[in-house]
């Protein structure tokens, strides 16, 4: 299971108070076994929580190096005899299972997320849809339709799995009817940054010509995002929410363009974008992006689809009331049937239509993840 923000922010405190509370940081990390090559592309100063800073953010970029750290962590002998060292034992114990899922499952597939505590039902399109956006280089911009309720904002815990899996990290933007271009920037620019740079003063309002104004702000994200070592996919959320005359429409046009103009330079290190409930009849992007782009549309979970994720639960995780050996098949079926009758009742069986679906949805996934709980502790 990922560690949270709050949770690397945790860690970001023991790094600074136990292991970089030093005037050589550089001589400290090669004793705690960092590779030289790691530790020279550092830039570490005097200044402690700037240098726990950079180093959290550079080992983020992959789940190796996240791993490597958090065992830094746990070795220290000033945190070993404090209570925070349980806590810094679980991230080991989730890390670790999460490198294990990495290296022994095809994440793609993976049905229940957030060690086992999340469930993400169906969407088998936008799976395989990843699956080949993640290797194409010419794909950078992904598009993910749907009726509201569908799912497509839920689209972003899956990224958050793949991402921790696959060395790149999404970062979010929600926007609303109410939301600007400079808005938007502002929160980008807190992500993209970096721990030492801060959040650049970019206003496309202050200047009388507004357009170049927000193409200069988004080729100053882009930029930024591709100079980082951290590999970042900009995911812009319930686009249809927007005002049809935001200035946010041209900032997106602008940020897509940009990104393609770094991918040309900086194929591997140019940000990603990704826009949840962004139809196909909306505002569409510039013309020179026609071949970039990928897309994915979100429904409604049916049974159908309720029954094949728990079948893959079951066969993956067999409940230990089935007993030791090969779980019969016919047993496996009929636990299947039983946890979707049970959601189905738990969420109402008229609730996937009007305007109650989007609650539908959410009490869905719910339901189905209490029955996974139930069914394991058999």
């Amino acid at each position: 299971m990922p560690l949270t923000e709050t949770e690397w922010d945790l860690v970001t405190t023991w790094v600074r108070n136990y292991l970089l509370d030093t005037t050589d940081p550089h001589t400290q990390l090669a004793q705690y076994g960092f590779p030289p090559e790691f530790i020279g592309a550092l830039r570490l100063t005097h200044v402690s929580t700037d240098n726990a800073r950079t180093l959290v953010h550079h080992s983020r970029t992959d789940i190796q190096r996240q791993l490597r750290l958090v065992e830094a962590v746990t070795t220290i002998d000033r945190l070993a005899v404090l209570p925070d060292i349980v806590k810094a034992q679980e991230f080991l114990d989730r890390l670790r299972e999460d490198f294990r899922a990495h290296a022994a499952q095809d994440t793609f597939r993976t049905c229940v997320l957030k060690n086992g505590t999340e469930a993400f039902i169906d969407r088998q399109d936008l799976r395989e849809t990843l699956r080949r956006f993640l290797v194409d280089p010419h794909k950078f911009v992904l598009l993910v339709d749907g009726e509201p309720g569908s799912g497509r904002s839920y689209t972003y815990s899956f990224l958050r799995h793949i991402g921790q899996h696959s060395g790149f990290r999404p970062v979010r933007v929600t926007l609303s009817r109410t939301a600007t271009a400079a808005k938007v920037v502002r929160r980008l620019a807190d992500f993209v940054a970096g721990p030492q740079a801060g959040t650049a003063p970019l206003n496309p309002t202050e200047l009388n010509d507004l357009l170049p104004s927000i193409d200069e702000a988004a080729h100053w994200v882009a930029g930024r995002a591709t100079a980082v070592e951290e590999r970042f996919w900009l995911v812009l959320d319930e686009c249809d929410k927007l005002d049809p005359s935001s200035d946010v429409w041209d900032f997106i046009g602008q940020l897509a363009t940009a990104i393609y103009e770094h991918a040309a330079v900086r194929v591997d290190q140019a940000p990603r974008l990704v826009l949840l409930g962004y139809g196909r009849s909306m505002r569409q992007l510039p013309y020179d992006l026609r071949g970039n782009l990928s897309w994915d549309t979100a429904r409604i979970v049916e049974p159908g689809d309720l029954r094949h994720f728990f079948d893959q639960v079951f066969h993956e995780a067999p409940p230990e009331i089935l007993g030791t050996g090969q779980p019969r098949e016919s047993a496996i079926a009929e636990l299947v049937e039983v946890a979707v009758h049970e959601v189905l009742q738990a969420t109402g069986t008229n609730g996937a239509s009007g305007a109650d679906r989007e609650g539908y949805m959410r009490k869905l996934c719910t339901a189905a993840e209490g029955a996974v709980r139930v069914y394991r502790s058999l």
